[in-house]
């Protein structure tokens, strides 16, 4: 009797798995469940998409803008002697001291910056290949030529001009392997002993001209990818953009002229010793003199 329920426990199994044989020759064998990815955080989705990208370069343009502005009114202080720009210097590098630890506040200003900088070249970059994606062979009349402006046709090299000069001014003006002679914390005479040769001067005026048609671009088209474009606000836009531009343009070219010309000079300065053609300090208020 026991033997009779086995074989008939045994043909039913039997034909359960004909069953699903037969179930698996018409529709095929069921695909497992696919496994749940994990969501990309929401900032990581939003930059994914291109209105991601255009906002990231609009916000991270905002800040390098601002950026720019408060570097140029800073220098400013060149004009007022030595005392005056190295003491600008020394203070940025203790502010907010205390609470925070001595140049604490100035790293995170410039961390602030490197990243900003990275997420626009980026954002840029990647906007660029999509567009060359959508348009691998651009067909480009005359009429469309003459339409866009020469300083949105040159954005893109502007752009990488900038960046390379950005480089090289770290390397003159901070880090000090390109300046002859560098003094870390002697601003004025770094500054001097920089503009004072012609050929480095004509590379910061082509890099500030290239900078402040990347500016006024810049300027005008961060309100349209922010959404901020109604027809009604465009002469207000021109308006920002020309004058932001020109005031950068003409503060940061107004350093290198004003040393060719001999109006910001280490020569007949109480505060600067020279030796032969050597700018040695610009520190010598220190010393009890006066700028």
């Amino acid at each position: 009797m026991a033997r009779t329920e086995e074989e008939v426990s045994t043909a039913s199994q039997r034909g359960d798995a004909d069953d699903a044989d037969r179930l698996a020759t018409d529709f095929g064998k069921p695909e497992p469940a696919p496994a749940r990815k994990r969501r990309a955080p929401f900032f990581v989705r939003f930059y994914r998409s291109d209105i991601g990208k255009k906002w990231v370069m609009a916000v991270t343009g905002i800040v390098l803008m601002g950026y720019v502005f408060a570097h140029m009114v800073g220098n400013l202080h060149v004009f007022e002697g030595a005392r005056q720009i190295d003491s600008y210097g020394e203070w940025l590098r203790d502010l907010l001291d205390p609470p925070f630890p001595r140049t604490m506040a100035l790293w995170l200003l410039r961390i602030t910056i490197i990243v900003a900088l990275a997420l626009h070249i980026h954002a840029a970059y990647a906007l660029t290949r999509v567009n060359w994606r959508a348009r691998p062979q651009r067909y480009e009349s005359h009429r469309d030529y003459v339409a866009a402006n020469f300083a949105s046709r040159t954005m893109r090299w502007t752009g990488i001009i900038v960046a390379l000069f950005i480089l090289w001014h770290l390397a003159d003006l901070t880090w000090g392997p390109a300046n002859p002679g560098f003094v870390r914390g002697d601003v004025y005479r770094n500054l001097v002993a920089s503009f004072e040769r012609p050929l480095i001067a004509s590379i910061y005026i082509v890099a500030n001209l290239a900078l402040g048609l990347h500016l006024f671009h810049g300027s005008w088209s961060l309100f349209q990818s922010l959404g901020l474009n109604n027809p009604r606000w465009n002469s207000w836009r021109r308006a920002f953009a020309v004058g932001f531009a020109a005031v950068i343009t003409v503060g940061n070219l107004s350093f290198p002229i004003a040393v060719l010309t001999g109006v910001v000079s280490a020569d007949d300065n109480k505060d600067c010793t020279v030796q032969g053609n050597r700018i040695v300090t610009c520190e010598n208020y220190e010393q009890g003199g006066t700028s």
